[in-house]
């Protein structure tokens, strides 16, 4: 029987590497940390997504610096929290005290940082709530103070996360206006009320006490509302747009690639994280084998940059690759 030409291509592991469509580069990977304010490291009870304390922060850095890790986002966890999210924007906050520390001591990586609210407040929720709802106005006012007390710290990029119409032109004009024309926006303009955060808001201690965030955050049944919040992020300022989370959501990181010329990125949320581990562990199958299956999956469906718990398993197996 005569074989294809698809099957000819697939003869041998060389080969199969010489033709492959779609690959993977440790550069291209963001690693999300949790910089807490005192304490020891501690880890969750999935094992990784640590929360690092300000005294060991500098250890952890250089040892995932030394594993292949060049680009880092940081979510800031206070010590206490009021209706305001004050410490979000304190020059002293967690978060700024992070990055200034990171910084002076690493000149060569890039650090992102989370501008939200959530952390921050004692109601959990992403915005200044009044009446039971979200005040807009005073929503904006806040993450732009947060991101310019980012940007004055150090950042190299600042991603706003609320969800919050209007938030990327408004981090933009008070990012200029205090000077900072440079520095850059990854807007989570694609983000999904997800089932899939909950480990996330429970290391982050980040969960709404009331309602949800549906009214804000995208409807997971909607397709075409993806492209509408992208495109109007970028007309805004935004310089790169992700979309969150990653692997339910393949098809909406297709139609943004198809459409859009900018960096896209894929957040491969604490969900997806403790899937995968809870899978490999329950059933035996080895862990970085599934692992490297989905992360190419969100890179064959277009995303450039990927936003992952994996990220030092991911990048120690692509080096091993190398050898």
């Amino acid at each position: 029987m005569m074989r294809t030409i698809t099957s000819r291509l697939r003869r041998n592991k060389a080969i199969r590497d010489l033709v492959s469509e779609t690959s993977l580069m440790p550069d291209k990977f963001v690693f999300p940390i949790f910089v807490k304010e005192h304490g020891e490291v501690e880890a969750s009870r999935w094992g990784g997504m640590e929360k690092i304390p300000l005294s060991g922060l500098l250890e952890k850095i250089s040892n995932y610096v030394e594993s292949g890790i060049r680009s880092f986002l940081i979510f800031g966890i206070p010590s206490s929290k009021d209706p305001l999210g004050t410490a979000a924007y304190s020059k002293d906050g967690v978060t700024q005290r992070a990055i200034r520390m990171i910084k002076e001591s690493f000149s060569a990586i890039n650090i992102l940082t989370d501008v939200c609210l959530c952390q921050y407040t004692d109601h959990g929720h992403c915005g200044i709530v009044e009446g039971g709802k979200i005040n807009r106005s005073k929503t904006l006012s806040i993450l732009s103070r947060i991101a310019v007390s980012h940007a004055e710290a150090g950042a190299d990029i600042v991603a706003p996360s609320a969800m919050m119409d209007g938030q990327v032109l408004a981090i933009r004009e008070a990012l200029d206006e205090a000077g900072f024309y440079d520095l850059g926006i990854m807007s989570y303009s694609t983000k999904y009320r997800s089932y899939l955060y909950s480990p996330f808001r429970d290391v982050a201690s980040s969960a709404p006490t009331f309602g949800d965030r549906s009214s804000y955050q995208m409807d997971f049944r909607n397709r075409r509302e993806a492209v509408i919040e992208a495109v109007q992020d970028i007309k805004e300022g935004a310089d790169i747009v992700m979309v969150k989370p990653a692997m339910p959501y393949l098809d909406i990181i297709s139609d943004l690639r198809r459409i859009l010329r900018c960096p896209l990125a894929a957040y491969q949320v604490s969900g997806e994280y403790v899937m995968i581990r809870e899978y490999c562990k329950s059933t035996g199958t080895p862990e970085r084998e599934v692992l490297m299956e989905t992360l190419m999956a969100i890179k064959r469906a277009g995303a450039d940059i990927i936003i992952s718990y994996f990220s030092p398993e991911a990048i120690g197996i692509l080096r091993e690759g190398c050898r």
